[in-house]
């Protein structure tokens, strides 16, 4: 497998970093993007601006990048992650390899992995195991599909960490989405716990009982990391919250738990679009965020904050 030339669907947070992780490495002979912020009249001068001062192929279209790509990789929101993969088949080239980064569930990665396949190509799913900034490129990533090891091989030739677990699509993402139900089921309970503790004046009681209970964690630096990452990616966990909803689901459960963490991510997420944090710094700790999150309160009781 020798896919030299990447595209990259989705040009946020992960598309920047795998656009600029992936360009000039040995075998990579070119690297482009598609995003519809190249399209949108409010947003398309700076995108393009960014991709040109990258050294970044901006496409005109998806079916531009996929005229032009060996190996596309899909690294949208959750919600999008099949229409990419619905309007990806319409041009995908037979023998190409479509990598799906996205937070989707089993049968959502099924659904896509069908289209794609149907068109001559290969369709590999991605569970992206952690958060992608600390790692760059070489975040640790695990592979399905009939083309994972051999994918996974190449990746890994690029100094990449991308491991096959099996042929079967559906199992690399049942892996990820499991996990997300406790990692950002964790978030919500924290940003609950906290915001509430601070509320009432009681955080430097709970705190410490935590740390005794779990000595092995950091509670304050970790309640910092987990307000700032959902305050600036809040819907974008909530989008994967409803997929993982969706595979408690598809596993024949009710996903009372999941669902619930949705629903809180996305209210963080609601109360970050309404310039809840605009006034917080790049440090800004727990304690500012609960606090911006208070100063928004309605009268006790008001399901304004449930």
């Amino acid at each position: 497998m020798t896919p030299g030339h990447i595209g990259l669907v989705g040009y946020g947070e992960v598309g920047k970093i795998f656009c600029d992780g992936l360009k000039g490495l040995h075998g990579v002979n070119s690297v482009g993007a598609w995003d519809l912020k190249f399209a949108a009249s409010a947003t398309r001068e700076p995108a393009l601006a960014h991709a040109a001062k990258q050294g970044i192929t901006a496409h005109g279209s998806l079916r531009e990048l996929c005229e032009a790509s060996d190996l596309i990789i899909s690294a949208v929101t959750a919600s999008n992650t099949l229409a990419v993969a619905q309007e990806a088949a319409l041009h995908i080239r037979a023998g190409s390899v479509f990598l799906d980064l996205n937070s989707a569930s089993p049968g959502t990665k099924q659904q896509a992995a069908a289209l794609i396949d149907a068109k001559g190509a290969d369709y590999v799913e991605a569970g992206v195991m952690t958060s992608v900034p600390p790692y760059g490129i070489r975040v640790p990533m695990l592979l399905g599909g009939r083309q994972a090891a051999a994918l996974a091989a190449w990746l890994n030739g690029l100094g990449m960490d991308a491991r096959a677990v099996s042929e079967q699509l559906g199992v690399a993402s049942a892996i990820k989405m499991c996990r997300s139900v406790m990692i950002k089921g964790l978030e919500a309970l924290v940003i609950e716990s906290y915001a509430t503790a601070r509320a009432y004046g009681v955080e430097d009681h709970v705190l410490p009982t935590l740390q005794e209970t779990f000595p092995g964690i950091d509670w304050s630096a970790q309640g910092s990391y987990f307000f700032s990452r959902v305050a600036q990616h809040g819907q974008r966990r909530a989008e994967e919250m409803r997929e993982a909803a969706a595979t408690v689901r598809e596993a024949g459960f009710e996903p009372l738990m999941a669902s619930a963490v949705a629903g809180k991510q996305q209210w963080v997420a609601d109360q970050a679009r309404a310039g809840a944090f605009s006034a917080l710094g790049k440090g800004a700790g727990w304690k500012d965020h609960a606090d911006a999150l208070l100063a928004r309160r309605g009268p006790p009781g008001n399901d304004r904050d449930a």
